[in-house]
């Protein structure tokens, strides 16, 4: 027998191909066998490989290694529930072992020739020595997991620890992950950066295997204060989570008409917000054209909510107090709303850890209370029990307090001699706590929004930082948008848009949200009384009567309890008579002069009613001036009409004749509605400016019953006008034909549709017209 077949041969009895490549005899194998521990796997030796001829090669006793799986799926896209099922599945992501675990054999193509082959060792389990560092991280399976734990919060909170580490140190970190954990790192250390490192940390193992494994590679490194930072930041983001729950219950919906709750998204669109202030009542009128009552020459740049108190804004400006102004209505607590839900959805001020609103009307309980900033967040937010002292004072925990209607503080705020206040733990009473976070003494890290009426913010002292901003209400498209928002049915809202452009004072004083809540109310009232093709309100003096009524309900729920209706209607005929004298002369700015003349106060009409509104001016060089006018011409106009009706109703007395022209006529016998209504006309025909045009409207649709029946609180009698409408009709019909001026004789024909008169058939005539 030749060499080769004895080679042949040998090989047949049971060797390998790897070892007749090699050449070694089995000894050395043997060898290599008893050094286990040092070498977990044989790798021949490469030689030229032999010929072995046509002959069918053995391959039973061959290794053969499955194809590689595609990549692992990003953590990603996967679903808490998903990595709960594969922690049942695969130990690893309940237990982590601290030890080397067993790798396996790659085929590496070398040429056409040759092929190496990493050949696994079999191992006993007796051979397999116990590590001494070997350490399990159990997790417990029967707790549940908090909501809050996702995998956005693990990421960026494991970076954001990590990322305090020196280069150096991170390097350690990442050396003692790759000895620990080789089954998941298993690329060179010095290869991976800081991305990477979480991103493959996430991969492989649970959400709260992610933060144990951190924290305890952590601890061996010594860095006792950063695992307590990673304890501080998943107890932040728990309590986080469960305020803004708390939050999205409470400004997530609001009540429609009818008592139906909707998403607040799904109803309000956004508001027109600018960034200087003192711009003035909307001064857009039907007839008149008046000039602009502010002299704030400044273009003024329109924000929304998210640009509030932002990040870049804090790096520009040392103030972290703004101020929200608004007249009544204008949306200032819609703005409050947007902003909470926005930072609820983290769609703005994600760099805000918590978000504190604090509403005046509710603040109200504490009054007369003993209380710290910290025990009134509680009460107010219990999510809030878990949080320390310390995170009210550091610099990473940043929080906002958004006090909503300052306008509702009813107590006088000194801001010269309140008591200084700097710790949030100590016990003072209400005014000393709004004091002190208004001046930014008390937690001077935390940003503060302060909403209000125009005229409250004058009391802030020169010397308060801070800047203001104005709530203007909607834009042309954004009232549109909101009725197509409130309306689920198209046609329906396409009916109220039209509705609202039909009369060009309801489309302007839709400018304020709440008189397009007004009129959203009325029409959805109308089509679910009489179906989507009834006709809509033709009187503008109906829904001004809404608004009037709306606002002093405001006032005497959260400003003035106290206030009867008999008060109320005093108040209303001394602020109307002001209206009243004021439009007479052409003029809309209210002076204290005015004020004294009529025996009222400005706080009483500014912010409790909110009829009024208060800016500034500069009629000269370094002089302000605070200007006072209603918070639209048409409303000084409405509240003339009102104090007309209600002092000819209440004391027989025609605010248009000073003198009866027969003395002893009207010992015995008062003016009739037929007398006023015609002094009321003829007056207004004087005017060729038609100031008095919007007022005549007015006075004519408070003859209408269901106007009456609103205003009848204020009427200290039943009115028994029986033929009031249609006298009206007639005399306005008889002026209207002796009249050659166009312009009045439109605004008569708009009276006219201001009663209904074109369903009215005969009238009566008027006496003495």
């Amino acid at each position: 027998m030749s060499d080769v077949d004895e080679a042949m041969g040998t090989q047949s009895e049971g060797s390998s191909i790897g070892e007749a490549a090699s050449g070694r005899p089995e000894s050395g194998l043997e060898e290599e066998v008893e050094d286990e521990d040092e070498d977990l796997y044989y790798i021949p030796p490469r030689r030229p490989s032999l010929d072995l001829g046509p002959s069918p090669m053995d391959t039973t006793h061959w290794y053969y290694v499955d194809q590689a799986l595609s990549p692992a799926q990003s953590y990603s896209t996967m679903t808490s529930e998903e990595s709960d099922k594969m922690g049942e599945d695969d130990t690893s992501s309940t237990s982590v072992r601290r030890q080397r675990a067993d790798s396996y054999s790659s085929c590496y193509s070398v040429d056409s020739d040759d092929c190496e082959k990493k050949i696994r060792k079999a191992r006993s389990k007796e051979d397999v020595p116990e590590s001494s560092d070997t350490n399990k991280l159990i997790e417990n399976i029967s707790e549940k997991r908090h909501p809050s734990l996702t995998i956005p919060f693990t990421f960026k909170a494991i970076s954001k620890t990590l990322g305090k580490l020196s280069e150096f140190e991170l390097m350690g970190f990442q050396r003692k992950l790759w000895k620990y954990y080789p089954q998941s790192f298993n690329t060179p250390p010095q290869n991976t950066d800081l991305v990477d490192l979480v991103d493959r940390l996430l991969e492989c193992y649970s959400l709260e295997n992610s933060f144990q494994i951190t924290k305890t590679v952590l601890a061996e490194m010594g860095k006792k204060k950063l695992v307590e930072y990673v304890d501080t930041l998943c107890l932040r983001n728990e309590v986080r989570y469960e305020l803004a729950e708390c939050l999205k219950q409470k400004y997530g919906e609001c009540e429609d008409y009818g008592g139906e709750k909707r998403p607040f998204d799904d109803v309000h669109t956004t508001l027109k917000i600018v960034s200087t202030c003192d711009n003035g009542p909307n001064i857009e009128h039907e007839v008149m054209k008046i000039g602009k009552l502010d002299s704030n020459q400044e273009a003024p740049k329109e924000i929304s909510t998210a640009d509030i108190l932002t990040p870049n804004y804090l790096e520009t400006s040392s103030s972290r107090f703004i101020l929200l102004t608004g007249v009544a209505g204008s949306g200032k607590s819609m703005a409050v709303r947007r902003l909470v839900l926005d930072w609820i959805e983290e769609r703005a001020h994600e760099h805000v850890t918590f978000l504190f609103p604090l509403p005046f009307r509710e603040l109200k309980q504490f009054e007369g209370e003993k209380l710290s900033l910290v025990g009134l967040v509680k009460k107010l937010y219990p999510a809030t029990e878990k949080l320390r002292d310390g995170d009210y004072r550091c610099d990473e925990c940043q929080m906002m307090f958004v006090l909503d209607g300052l306008d509702e503080y009813h107590w006088k705020i000194d801001f010269e001699n309140t008591e200084l206040m700097t710790d949030p733990t100590d016990t003072r009473n209400l005014k000393v706590i709004v004091v002190n976070l208004m001046r930014a003494r008390l937690l001077y890290r935390g940003l503060f929004l302060v909403t209000t009426r125009p005229y409250v913010h004058a009391c802030v002292p020169w010397d308060m930082h801070y800047n203001e901003i104005e709530v203007l209400g909607f834009r042309d498209t954004q009232r549109d948008e909101y009725f197509q928002k409130r309306f689920k049915d198209s046609n329906q809202a396409a009916r109220v848009i039209d509705y609202i452009n039909s009369t060009k004072t309801l489309r302007i004083m839709c400018h304020l949200p709440l008189f397009c809540s007004i009129v959203a109310d009325e029409c959805q009232h109308v089509f679910k009384e009489k179906g989507t093709h009834a006709e809509l309100p033709n009187s503008i003096t109906y829904m001004y009567t809404k608004l009037l009524f709306a606002l002093l309900r405001q006032n005497r729920k959260w400003r003035a309890p106290e206030n009867s209706v008999d008060k109320e209607r005093d108040f209303l005929i001394k602020l109307g008579k002001l209206a009243f004298s004021m439009l007479e002369r052409g003029q809309y700015k209210i002076t204290q002069t005015n004020w004294k003349e009529n025996g009222i106060n400005d706080p009483e009409a500014v912010p409790y009613t909110g009829l009024c509104t208060q800016y500034v001016t500069k009629p000269y060089v370094l002089v302000n001036e605070n200007v006072l006018s209603f918070i639209h011409p048409t409303m000084q106009e409405y509240l003339a009409a009102l104090y007309a009706m209600l002092t000819f109703a209440n004391l027989g007395k025609n605010v248009f004749e000073e003198k009866p022209k027969n003395k002893v006529k009207g010992m015995f016998r008062g003016p009739t509605p037929s007398e006023m209504y015609k002094n009321a006309v003829d007056r207004s025909l004087q005017c060729e400016d038609g100031r008095l045009d919007i007022f005549l409207r007015f006075l004519f649709g408070m003859t209408l019953k269901t106007n009456q029946e609103l205003l009848q609180p204020f009427f200290t009698s039943p009115l028994k006008w029986p033929t009031a409408t249609g006298d009206a009709a007639a005399l306005i019909r008889k002026r209207m034909k002796d009249s050659q001026n166009p312009e009045r004789n439109r605004n008569l024909h708009c009276c006219l549709k201001e009663l209904g008169s074109q369903s009215l058939g005969s009238v009566s005539s008027l006496t003495d017209c």
